[in-house]
């Protein structure tokens, strides 16, 4: 592990001169820890740092750290990576949050295994890569109403990610598609910007941004994940 609240304050400082430049509220803005491929361990001492909100792209993975960390009371779990509907049973039980919903099919799928209410953000596929997961923009109304008619499912907003670039003003143009997306069909919340364009993100108005790399380190090739 690399020093945690080191880390943290330095995050933390990039945040609130971001939100400064942006003339908005350091506390509208939320830190999410991506703690993929990191062990339960990681998140336990983020967690005694004063994190709340981790985000985790594996459901296999997090259901086998999961037993390792229930006496986080009031740890909030993000799932942000491809939702297969084959695992939505398993996500609604593990997850406070799905980042990445991207059909009708998933959404429906939650809805009915949920046991509780369940925050969901849709995934908008706003860069070209083949690789990308989401829903086309063209498709977002349609998979909006959906999730509005699903009575165990809160829609709290939209997330992206554009193509990987150094130049984090490469992706200013997607985060401001998706805060246009997000304002035209009156959703209030935007999950975009990680470790390396968080700022961008920020003065385009990300209410979230998912910071693994700069908080814990490069992930260590022997650390496998599985689906």
């Amino acid at each position: 592990m690399t020093d945690l609240r080191s880390n943290l304050d330095a995050v933390n400082e990039r945040i609130e001169r971001a939100a400064a430049r942006a003339g908005r509220n350091r506390e509208t803005i939320l830190l999410l820890a991506v703690s993929k491929v990191f062990p339960a361990s990681a998140i336990r001492e983020a967690y005694g740092l004063g994190l709340r909100e981790f985000g985790e792209n594996y459901v296999r993975e997090f259901e086998g750290k999961h037993p390792e960390l229930t006496a986080l009371s009031d740890a909030r779990f993000h799932f942000i990576g491809h939702l297969q509907s084959n695992k939505a049973k398993l996500a609604a039980e593990l997850f406070h949050v799905i980042q990445t919903v991207d059909s009708d099919k998933v959404a429906r799928r939650l809805d009915s295994f949920a046991s509780r209410t369940l925050d969901v953000m849709l995934e908008v596929k706003l860069s070209p890569e083949s690789a990308k997961s989401g829903v086309a923009p063209h498709d977002l109304p349609k998979l909006v109403d959906c999730v509005r008619q699903c009575p165990r499912l809160s829609l709290t907003g939209l997330m992206t990610m554009p193509p990987w670039s150094e130049d984090a003003e490469l992706s200013r143009p997607y985060f401001r598609r998706l805060r246009e997306l997000a304002e035209s069909l009156r959703v209030p919340g935007l999950s975009m910007g990680m470790s390396h364009d968080l700022e961008a993100a920020i003065e385009e108005g990300a209410t979230c941004i998912r910071v693994g790399t700069a908080l814990f380190g490069r992930r260590r090739p022997a650390l496998a994940a599985v689906e």
